[in-house]
């Protein structure tokens, strides 16, 4: 018989090219599936992975937010996260993370995306830990016994569900366990990549009266408002003078400021820039700082004298994965997310790389 194999996009050093390699299948582990992988997302945190800004092993195969079909089922009953059998055939999205669930955080703490020791798809399961196929950007994952795996709703474009695979749950976390928004509230999000899209779209399913998304570059902004996303668009990445469009922004939110700024750029600057654009009384939420980009002077008076409520939000678990694709109907309804992805086939996963990292693709999905 002749051996299953499977393709990988594979990080074998930091900062050097990646490879496509191929594996040999494995049968599905007890409790566990084989998943032929349709679909594999580009995340901005793949490029800080790639050029060795966080700690992983390596080599490893990336990938941490896929799409998929249920090819073999290990021995064991299976059913997803929402209690619906799970068979051969099925589409399904998986958590990237499985938490240890004995770690202070997990056991005493109730914080389980700051599990200690978290095992990521794609990002900390290496080669060597088996199986190798343990990433999205490939054309088959192994998915272990306690992954939190949800089916997609019959009917769902694939891509429309790839567009915030990872910003979706990610947002999710941040609006449901950490600083809701609330009915009627105007909102300002700053940063126009797929993070950013999801909070202005989930603040406008929310009731926000109005959601204004500063950002940039023009093309991204441009393409989130033929998507519906966001009332307000304004440039900041490509200003002359960043402080006029800070004004704009005030403006934008009726001169006081918004009830809730949500940080989604990613960029130190912005942090400083953000606290001035929350009214007094006003809540700050900081979600785009996932990766240690530096430090930024702020003006702490901006804090004290708007009695602002800052908060941050860290990853998600897979509660948040299955709150996400629960919204997948609502969201495809009134947003056009299919529209934000470029679809790039496996062997292009270069390219892919780099029109992410240039800002010339709004989110960049694998496909095989």
């Amino acid at each position: 018989m002749t051996e299953r194999t499977g393709r990988a996009v594979v990080l074998e050093e930091f900062a050097e090219p990646l490879r496509l390699r191929e594996f040999p299948l494995p049968a599905a582990p007890d409790g566990g599936m084989v998943v032929a992988c349709g679909y594999g997302g580009v995340c901005g945190t793949d490029l800080h992975l790639q050029q060795g800004h966080l700690d992983i092993p390596v080599p490893l195969v990336l990938g941490h937010e896929g799409l998929g079909v249920i090819e073999e089922l290990g021995a064991g009953t299976h059913q997803d996260a929402a209690g619906t059998p799970l068979a051969v055939g099925d589409t399904v999205m998986w958590a990237s993370s499985i938490a240890c669930g004995v770690c202070p955080p997990c056991r005493l703490h109730r914080e389980p995306t700051l599990c200690e020791r978290r095992r990521t798809y794609g990002v900390n399961r290496a080669l060597t830990d088996g199986p190798e196929l343990s990433g999205a950007w490939a054309d088959h994952i192994v998915l272990q016994p306690g992954t939190t795996v949800i089916k997609v709703p019959d009917g769902t474009d694939p891509l429309a569900a790839m567009s915030l695979a990872c910003a979706g749950p990610t947002v999710a976390h941040a609006l449901y366990e950490r600083r809701p928004v609330r009915l009627g509230e105007t909102v300002v999000v700053q940063g126009s990549g797929p993070v950013g899209l999801a909070a202005a779209a989930f603040a406008q399913l929310a009731g926000a009266a109005k959601v204004v998304v500063v950002g940039g570059p023009a093309g991204r902004l441009d393409r989130a408002a033929a998507a519906g996303i966001g009332d307000v668009h304004l440039n900041i990445a490509d200003a002359a003078d960043p402080t006029e469009v800070l004004r704009e922004v005030r403006a934008a939110t009726g001169g006081d400021g918004a009830d809730l700024v949500i940080e989604c750029a990613g960029v130190p600057a912005a942090v400083g820039q953000g606290l001035t654009l929350a009214r007094r009384g006003g809540s700050y939420l900081i979600i785009g700082q996932y990766t240690d980009a530096g430090d930024t002077l702020i003006n702490p008076h901006q804090i004290v004298h708007r009695q602002l409520d800052v908060i941050g939000s860290w990853a998600f678990t897979g509660a948040h994965l299955v709150e996400y694709v629960r919204l997948l109907p609502a969201l495809t309804s009134r947003f056009d997310l299919a529209s934000l992805v470029t679809p790039f086939p496996l062997e292009q996963h270069a390219d892919a790389l780099t029109a992410v990292a240039d800002g010339s693709v709004m989110k960049a999905v694998l496909t095989s």
